[in-house]
């Protein structure tokens, strides 16, 4: 059961982590269009800033939870690398436990901003009028997908897994 529950959320963890890619590419192809038209037509888009800031937004959120599957996502765990064996679990499952509470916390917030924008129809100021809970809601979809990442690995651990440590660099 924990396994299935495991590979559901890291496939759902790997398609917000795609569509956070496709993000990226969205970011430089606008800006790249932006230049052409700046350079070459005296001409903009004039909501570069607005569509890349939300997209950046989003793009850092659905990520969340493919970057910690994958050791990625930057963790203080100078101290707990050095705990062994039951204690290390332990203190694992702690972490986790607050990491989650504290993504619900923000989830919480998110999500109650996203829904007062969408019933008090809350638009971007732009020329574009962006309807304000779409980048608020994607936001709050990653909070939430990166709930989903750390309750999954509260379970492998509980269950006895190996604890995730973070990629090493040069």
């Amino acid at each position: 059961m924990i396994q299935a529950i495991d590979r559901a959320v890291t496939a759902v963890s790997r398609l917000a982590g795609a569509v956070a890619a496709l993000l990226l590419v969205y970011i430089v192809a606008h800006i790249a269009y932006e230049i052409v038209l700046r350079t070459f037509f005296a001409s903009s888009t004039f909501v570069l800033d607005e569509f890349v800031g939300y997209a950046v937004a989003a793009m850092t959120f659905l990520s969340l939870g493919h970057a910690l599957d994958h050791g990625s996502l930057i963790r203080v765990d100078l101290a707990i690398t050095r705990i062994k064996g039951r204690a290390r679990r332990w203190v694992e499952l702690f972490c986790i436990a607050v990491s989650f509470a504290m993504a619900g916390f923000c989830a919480w917030y998110v999500g109650k901003n996203a829904l007062r924008e969408w019933t008090r129809g809350s638009v971007s100021e732009s020329i574009a009028e962006v309807p304000l809970w779409i980048p608020v809601g994607a936001v709050w979809l990653g909070l939430v997908l990166l709930m989903l990442q750390l309750f999954a690995y509260f379970l492998r651990i509980a269950a006895g897994g190996t604890p995730i440590d973070s990629v090493e660099t040069e």
